[in-house]
C-alpha cells in the first residue's frame, strides 16, 4: 500500500482560500504583531491563492489598538473593548457584511481563521459576562462568513497541526472547488 501523501496536487489554476491576515505574517494584530504560520505560507502557499482578511483593520481600527473580547450572550455577543468600554459590534457587524458581499466574488474554496480571536475565532472563542467567561462562541466574522457560506469549508489555524485534520481540510476544499465548476 502506498503511503498516504499529505500534500495536494498542485492545481493549474489555484483555488482561494482565505485566511485571516496575521496568520499570514502581516503585522495587524492589537499590539502591532502577526501571528505567522509558516506552514501556511511555505507548505499549503505553493497550492492555494490567498485571500488575506483582518476584520479589526478592515472595519477602520488603527495598529496597535486597545485589545477587545467577546461579551454578554454567547448565542450573540457583543464586541467590547477591554480597558475603555467601546463597544465595536455595530461597527463591525456592518463591515461583515459588507466583506462577506465582497468575498463571494473571490471564488472562495475555503477559509482558515485564528483561533481565539474575537473577530475571527470560529469556535470557543470566550465570551465574558462581567468578571469571568460565561460561555463561547464564534468571533463576529467567523459567525457571518459562515453563515453566508454553510458548506464552505473552514478550518481554526490550530487544528491544521493535526495532519489527519489537516488532510481532511484539504480534500474538503478540493471537493468544494469540483462542485462549484
Amino acid at each position: 500500500m502506498a503511503p498516504c501523501n499529505p500534500e495536494p496536487e498542485p492545481a493549474a489554476v489555484p483555488c482561494a482560500i482565505g485566511v485571516s491576515s496575521c496568520l499570514l505574517g502581516e503585522q495587524v494584530r492589537y499590539d502591532g504583531g502577526h501571528k505567522h504560520d509558516r506552514y501556511l505560507t511555505d507548505r499549503l502557499g505553493r497550492f492555494f491563492r490567498f485571500v488575506s482578511v483582518c476584520p479589526e483593520v478592515g472595519c477602520g481600527l488603527p495598529i496597535p489598538r486597545e485589545a477587545m473580547r467577546l461579551e454578554g450572550d454567547p448565542a450573540a455577543p457583543r464586541l467590547v473593548t477591554t480597558q475603555s468600554r467601546i463597544d465595536l459590534t455595530d461597527r463591525m457587524q456592518a463591515w461583515c457584511r459588507m466583506k462577506v458581499r465582497e468575498l463571494e466574488g473571490e471564488d472562495l474554496c475555503g477559509f482558515i481563521f485564528k483561533k481565539s480571536s474575537p473577530s475571527c475565532g470560529l469556535v470557543q472563542v470566550p465570551v465574558y459576562d462581567g468578571g469571568g467567561a460565561a460561555g463561547s462562541g464564534s468571533g463576529l466574522f467567523a459567525a457571518a462568513l459562515t453563515a453566508r457560506f454553510p458548506l464552505l469549508p473552514v478550518a481554526e489555524e490550530g487544528r491544521l497541526g493535526d495532519q489527519g485534520f489537516r488532510e481532511e481540510f484539504i480534500e474538503r476544499v478540493f471537493t468544494y472547488r469540483r462542485r462549484k465548476t
